[in-house]
């Protein structure tokens, strides 16, 4: 079963995401992903593509790297932020040839956050353009419609969506648009209350409702990031859009702060791993994002 057929399918599906370095070298993340026997736990990964626009190593070479390591499917980021046209084609061709066919189309972090100077946004367009290249790719054509002498493998295409807003239409309607241009599941930002939770599958099944062909068969996948501090609870709730973190949580680990580190992180991983358990048992397809710190992913199960 590849990944595409188990991402649809009943079957539990766990990926993790690792973000490459600000190095010439991969082995690192492959390194410790083996020491940590994160590795035991998932379904695959996925690599970021130079997050808060920070230059990082290549996504798609990094994806290569670790599907030849451990053997596990790989979902390989893109920005928009990055590439035109024609080299969004030319990266889905190389990464093609490499096997990497399973992509993550991101429209991506505005330029102004990098850490290279007076770096520019190309977009051309959004992740919807994407997705609309990887459906003509699909289908054996370019963006402008000339056919390939070789027909590209299948690429299974991803695209995100905030796991909260005051007015969910505004999610349903983006999760409309990318899974009308074919994406076959979209990975929410991180979820901290089950029922939030149930509002996103509730929109999943409303959506699915609008489509008569293979789209019907998008999946949603709840994304998950382990908080294990106090200071993370309240970066992620005051300075991220599109993410709720229950007061519950900031009280509770306020309280456990003021008693000792130690503490502090019992109390979040305790926090994490019952939301995690409780997620599992109502819709078990979970990416999980843990900033590299690969050896908390045993803890959650």
């Amino acid at each position: 079963m590849n990944l595409r057929q188990k991402v649809i399918s009943d079957e539990k599906y766990i990926t993790l995401e690792t973000t490459p370095p600000k190095l010439p070298t991969f082995n690192g993340v492959l390194d410790k992903i083996k020491k940590t026997e994160a590795y035991k736990f998932v379904d695959g990964f996925s690599t970021t593509d130079s997050p808060l626009s920070q230059m990082k190593y290549n996504s798609i070479i990094a994806a290569f790297k670790l599907q030849q390591k451990f053997n596990l499917p790989v979902i390989a980021t893109m920005s928009m932020r990055d590439r035109n046209k024609i080299a969004l084609q030319s990266d889905l061709l190389g990464a093609n040839d490499l096997d990497v066919v399973n992509i993550l189309a991101l429209t991506g972090d505005p330029a102004k956050m990098s850490d290279q100077p007076n770096s520019k946004s190309v977009l051309e367009g959004n992740s919807n353009l994407l997705l609309q290249i990887i459906r003509g790719f699909n289908n054996g054509i370019d963006y402008s419609g000339r056919e390939f002498k070789i027909k590209p493998k299948n690429i299974t295409a991803f695209a995100v969506s905030n796991s909260y807003a005051k007015n969910f239409a505004t999610i349903e309607k983006k999760i409309f648009n990318k899974a009308k241009n074919c994406a076959t599941a979209i990975i929410t930002q991180p979820v901290y209350d089950i029922d939030i939770a149930k509002q996103l599958l509730d929109i999943k099944r409303s959506v699915r409702r609008e489509f008569s062909d293979e789209r019907a068969n998008f999946q949603i996948v709840l994304g998950f990031f382990p908080i294990t501090n106090l200071k993370t609870a309240q970066f992620l709730s005051s300075h991220v859009p599109g993410i709720y973190v229950p007061d519950s949580w900031i009280e509770a680990l306020i309280k456990a702060h003021n008693i000792s580190k130690d503490e502090e992180y019992k109390v979040g991983l305790e926090l994490s791993r019952n939301l995690f358990q409780n997620l599992l048992k109502i819709h078990p397809k979970i990416h999980i994002m843990t900033a590299n710190k690969f050896e908390i992913v045993k803890e959650l199960f």
